[in-house]
């Protein structure tokens, strides 16, 4: 991903502004600790989702034991090609794409609802697609959050300090897409959509008592979903006392906090005689951070949550120093969206919180989340290295966006206070 490839990175954005600079540039231009983050997690993906499923792809796929394997390597190369065309692509033209994507993914999550299209596993319609070729809608969706949510709330940001204007009709959009989500009986991806569109409002500068009053409605409609269907329930007492359900509903909590304590420090390696299988079902999904723990140990663990610091400190830095109030949206948006289902899934895994279904950025077997990742990645490198081609300026030292008017005019804190 880091091979010397030249690319040209337009200069002049989705308003004709900057001035054109027909000079190649590598990518090296762009913010280089990213890239090295982001290659490293992908890397130990792959590596893993190999060591966590050849016993049960071995056994279930005519002995084939890299079947997940194969699989997770052309998913691979499709995010790095996205990661590549989002990296050359000057991110202002995201202002045209979005509403389209916002389009897509809404088509996408009522089209995995009808019988014979969504494919239903475990009582769950969350995907669309046959065979290994399935795609994730409500992944497509939160994809859609990092830019088309940053694309209206960049346009709508002199009314984003109104209740009536900007917040309540964001609102209700997020609130249409987790309804979709929730009726797929996904409530891990409900809860990283929304958490991602509070993110993005406090980035847009939302006044802290409308963001608490959404904060308090999201909290009440989420604990009357856990009491509408049992399971949840179940889980929820698992993950208080997961030792109290160690057959049942706690089995991989147990399994994966057994997997940890084997790892010790150095963990047991790849040539553990026990295989990973037979402690964690579909090792490779979801809990392959405990597969991590248990063959590299408490020191495997702690690299791949340095890794994830790396990629949260660049992409805070990113975002700090965007050209222009856009950048700061999809940047944020970005990183938020990466590192907080990293540490969703890491704490799920851990027993920390309970546990949602929701993958490990990078590292899980899985398509629609490593290729949209990817993309995401690719358009924080854009905008990491657009910041470079202006000399520094930025939507901070600048206080005005690249169409002239103030960053932030509709939350008191910048261009006056917008009617309550």
């Amino acid at each position: 991903m880091i091979a010397r490839v030249e690319r040209w990175i337009p200069a002049a954005d989705a308003r004709g502004s900057g001035a054109a600079d027909a000079r190649p540039r590598r990518l090296p231009d762009c913010d280089i600790w990213l890239l090295l983050a982001t290659t490293a997690l992908c890397g130990l993906g792959l590596i893993m989702v190999y060591v966590a499923s050849e016993g049960v792809a071995y056994t279930q796929y005519n002995g084939n034991p890299a079947y997940f394997f194969e699989r997770q390597v052309v998913w691979l190369a499709l995010g790095a090609g996205a990661l590549l065309i989002c990296l050359r692509m000057d991110y202002h033209h995201w202002r045209t794409f979005g509403p389209w994507l916002g389009a897509l993914s809404a088509f996408l999550l009522v089209a995995v609802l009808v019988p014979h299209i969504g494919v239903q596993i475990q009582g769950a319609r969350r995907w669309i697609g046959a065979g290994p070729i399935q795609i994730q809608p409500s992944v497509i969706a939160q994809f859609m959050i990092v830019v088309e949510g940053a694309v209206w709330l960049d346009q709508r940001r002199r009314v984003m300090g109104d209740l009536h204007q900007g917040v309540l009709p964001y609102a209700w959009r997020i609130a249409v897409l987790a309804i979709l989500v929730v009726a797929e009986k996904d409530l891990g991806s409900t809860m990283v959509l929304v958490l991602l569109a509070l993110g993005l409002l406090v980035l847009a500068g939302v006044r802290l008592r409308y963001l608490a009053a959404l904060v308090g409605v999201g909290a009440v409609f989420g604990a009357l979903l856990i009491k509408a269907e049992p399971y949840r329930v179940a889980r929820l007492l698992a993950y208080l006392n997961p030792f109290a359900h160690p057959q049942t509903t706690g089995f991989q909590a147990v399994q994966a906090l057994y997997a940890f304590g084997s790892g010790g420090l150095f963990g047991t390696g790849f040539s553990s005689p026990v295989p990973n299988s037979q402690y964690l079902p579909e090792a490779q999904n979801d809990f392959i951070f405990a597969v991590i723990g248990q063959d590299l140990g408490l020191l495997g663990t702690l690299a791949v949550l340095a890794l994830f610091a790396v990629f949260a400190w660049r992409g805070y830095k990113i975002a700090r120093n965007a050209p222009d109030h856009l950048g700061v949206l999809l940047a944020g948006g970005a990183t938020i969206w990466i590192v907080g289902q990293a540490l969703i899934n890491i704490g799920g895994v851990t027993d920390t919180i309970p546990s949602t279904g929701v993958p490990l950025t990078f590292i899980s077997y899985g398509g629609s989340s490593m290729a949209l990742s990817l993309a995401a990645t690719g358009i924080l490198l854009n905008i990491s290295a657009r910041r470079r081609r202006t000399g520094g300026s930025n939507a901070r030292s600048d206080h005005r966006g690249r169409d002239g008017r103030p960053l932030h005019s509709g939350t008191g804190r910048r261009g006056g206070a917008a009617p309550d």
